[in-house]
């Protein structure tokens, strides 16, 4: 999904209100919305491929996936949409009367394109390392076969793992999971690199 700014500011009170009855997504950074456009077919795919191979890994655990439609707060000046989150325990909400804001996850996954890299790289990153719930921050990327798995250490380090190839796995221990790439590409022809 790529993004555009369509507003220079506006309070998180404002932007709520605004996203609820809106027919678009759009995140909040710190008084700006950016409103998102839509994803292609390998971006989708790999979505489903991603949430039914989690589903199926936590059934029966205390840790749970969500779908991209529910919106991540960092602090109280930020709302994002990460592709896939996963949340163990009690769910945790920014307001008990719409319950479409999450403060916990464990896991996020965003899936790489390139109109949305350089943000999920970036700023979504700088924001995603100050959630304190969170154990691993996970980037898809969706024109090859390749996965890397940021995993927290301690309150500011973070170890960097990535996984290339269909044969390949990841680990993401805070949710006693591994997850194939094999399974998150499923169904998608990858090009041909170039030797």
């Amino acid at each position: 999904m790529s993004a555009q700014r369509i507003e220079s500011f506006a309070t998180p009170e404002e932007y709520l209100a605004l996203e609820r009855a809106a027919d678009f997504k759009s995140e909040y950074y710190a008084g700006e919305i950016v409103a998102m456009s839509g994803a292609s077919f390998r971006h989708e795919r790999i979505v489903v491929n991603l949430a039914a191979t989690v589903h199926r890994i936590l059934r029966g655990k205390p840790c749970q996936p969500n779908g991209g439609n529910l919106r991540v707060r960092v602090r109280r000046t930020n709302f994002v949409y990460p592709d896939l989150t996963v949340v163990c325990g009690e769910p945790r909400f920014a307001d008990s009367e719409h319950l479409d804001t999450i403060l916990n996850p464990t896991v996020i996954f965003e899936i790489l394109s390139p109109s949305t890299e350089a943000n999920d790289r970036g700023i979504k990153w700088r924001l995603y390392q100050q959630i304190e719930s969170l154990e691993h921050y996970v980037l898809i990327h969706q024109d090859s076969a390749r996965v890397e798995v940021h995993t927290r250490q301690n309150d500011v380090d973070w170890i960097l793992h990535a996984e290339e190839g269909l044969a390949g796995r990841i680990a993401l221990p805070a949710i006693g999971a591994e997850i194939a790439l094999a399974d998150l590409y499923e169904g998608i022809e990858m090009e041909a690199r170039a030797e």
